[in-house]
């Protein structure tokens, strides 16, 4: 008999045939640890279930819904800090025009605080007798996150044909660090009025989504609501040109 053939003596255990292998293979994951792996799988799945989308189904950004909570606490930081915050963020002064304000006007008698340096500002008579584009948008916005610098180069672009002026929605806005903060972070300096009580959004009848530009023509009147967001300065351009006539 070959030497390398191998038999079982009487005293040799063997394997039951009838056993199944799915209880072998079972046996490899005690129950505790496949409910473990049950529970990460569905946390998983929940998580992207809720995750936020910034797109569309057709690939393009939308915009963001208001969620009717300040998701953005007050502040209570000290004079120093914002100083400080406010040298940091460089926001430009809220715009002057020195132009007649029209009584007509969508913004006419509406005060808000400047960003720049707190005080009070009447836009109505900021802005009066030029082209203007109200941005309306929020530190918690994503969709605004990216199109503020967008806004920033058509700004540098179209110099003083039209004024651009970007406001912070009332969600937030009694948190002037956290805006500061926020802006100096994405390198926009933009003149920023905080909408505190909403006026602003009121005045202009704009709609509770994020961010949202308004185009005002030159008598304060309003020519067109876009609740988008653009991708590009051209794009920019091309809807104020068809808004209001001017092109930059």
């Amino acid at each position: 008999m070959s030497s390398s053939a191998t038999t079982s003596g009487p005293d040799t255990p063997t394997p039951p045939d009838d056993e199944p292998s799915s209880e072998r293979r079972r046996s490899r994951f005690p129950t505790p640890l496949r409910w473990t792996l049950v529970f990460f799988v569905v946390m998983i799945a929940l998580i992207v279930a809720i995750w936020p989308r910034d797109s569309g189904s057709d690939g393009t950004a939308s915009p963001t819904a208001d969620p009717g909570v300040a998701a953005v606490p007050d502040a209570k930081v000290d004079d120093a800090a914002l100083a400080r915050a406010r040298a940091e963020a460089a926001v430009q002064p809220c715009p002057n025009t020195g132009l007649p304000a029209s009584n007509n006007a969508a913004l006419a008698g509406v005060v808000a605080p400047c960003l720049s340096d707190g005080s009070a500002y009447d836009l109505g008579a900021g802005t009066a007798g030029k082209p203007v584009l109200v941005n309306m948008w929020a530190v918690w916005c994503l969709p605004c996150r990216r199109e503020l610098p967008v806004l920033a180069e058509y700004a540098q672009r179209a110099g003083d044909r039209v004024t651009v002026l970007t406001v912070h929605a009332e969600q937030g806005a009694g948190n002037p660090y956290a805006v500061l903060t926020f802006l100096r972070e994405i390198g926009v300096h933009l003149p920023t009025v905080l909408d505190v009580d909403g006026k602003v959004a009121a005045a202009l009848r704009a709609p509770r989504v994020f961010p949202s530009t308004i185009l005002i023509r030159p008598d304060g009147t309003i020519a067109t609501t876009l609740p988008k967001e653009f991708g590009s300065a051209d794009e920019v351009a091309d809807a104020v040109r068809d808004a209001t006539g001017v092109a930059t």
